[in-house]
């Protein structure tokens, strides 16, 4: 597997400026996990991978070969400031979206929606979730959402690599055709009457839609107008609202709890 060759040498903050700087269709990531999860993933076209000599052991033979092998701080430097890499940063291209047809269907399983939700914490937060408890797919909005690359990636330790996602325009007209095919959509809102669990048990299946909307505005009008149903998650008074992030890690293990693939009956 050959690498494309581009800006590998640039150093300090003219690396820091140019990683700002890379498009939606390229990025940086980091950190063990995120990087050995990419490098799996032969629906991305990696660019230039750097890492430390420890960090090298741990690549097999076709990768050693192709990385750049470099101290902790050239790796830092060529990253956004901050970024805790383990050794481990690899340049690489986004991996392309699935279509809304090869997940319409109610049987194709489990979906989750992200509104809005920009911060790349709680979105690759989410993505890990989605692994544990079984997710067929993330639909998110192509405007207003983090790029698979960076600080997403890492918080998603190694997930965004196994969990599709989908791109579409408008968040509510999806809802719809969802809802056409035969699917249940749940909106999350602290303010519906209906409590969550209620709503996942009378409608469980693979056939259920999850949405979530970005923290303190939640959903859109218009998208939670068209969703099957709204619900809340019961909380005390001692919390105002909960982070978008763990509200669906609550939310799909409620729906985790009738998929036999997670939970099974006993026999």
């Amino acid at each position: 597997m050959a690498f494309q060759r581009r800006n590998t040498d640039k150093k300090g903050s003219a690396a820091r400026n140019a990683a700002r700087r890379d498009g939606p269709d390229q990025g940086w990531i980091w950190g063990r996990h995120a990087v050995l999860a990419a490098l799996a993933n032969p629906k991305r076209k990696h660019i230039s991978l750097h890492v430390t000599r420890n960090a090298a052991t741990e690549l097999d033979a076709t990768f050693q070969k192709l990385a750049d092998i470099e101290l902790p701080g050239q790796i830092t430097a060529r990253l956004p400031e901050g970024a805790v890499h383990q050794g481990f940063a690899l340049k690489t291209g986004a991996p392309p979206a699935e279509s809304l047809n090869a997940v319409l269907e109610p049987t194709h399983g489990l979906l989750v929606v992200l509104d809005q939700i920009t911060d790349p914490h709680n979105v690759g937060a989410i993505l890990r979730s989605c692994a544990a408890f079984g997710v067929r797919a993330v639909i998110v909005q192509d405007r207003k959402s983090p790029p698979f690359f960076g600080a997403l990636c890492k918080t998603a330790v190694g997930t965004a690599e196994t969990i599709p996602h989908v791109q579409v325009t408008n968040i509510a007209d999806t809802l719809i055709a969802l809802q056409e095919a035969g699917r249940y959509v749940i909106g999350l809102a602290g303010e519906a009457e209906a409590r969550l669990g209620d709503e996942v048990a009378a409608n469980a299946g693979p056939g259920l839609v999850l949405v979530l909307g970005a923290e303190g505005t939640g959903l859109r009008p218009r998208v939670a107008e068209h969703c099957s149903a709204l619900a809340r998650i019961p909380m005390g008074p001692k919390a105002e609202s909960l982070n978008v992030s763990n509200a669906a890690a609550i939310a799909l293990y409620e729906a985790s709890r009738f998929d036999p693939r997670i939970n099974p009956k006993p026999e």
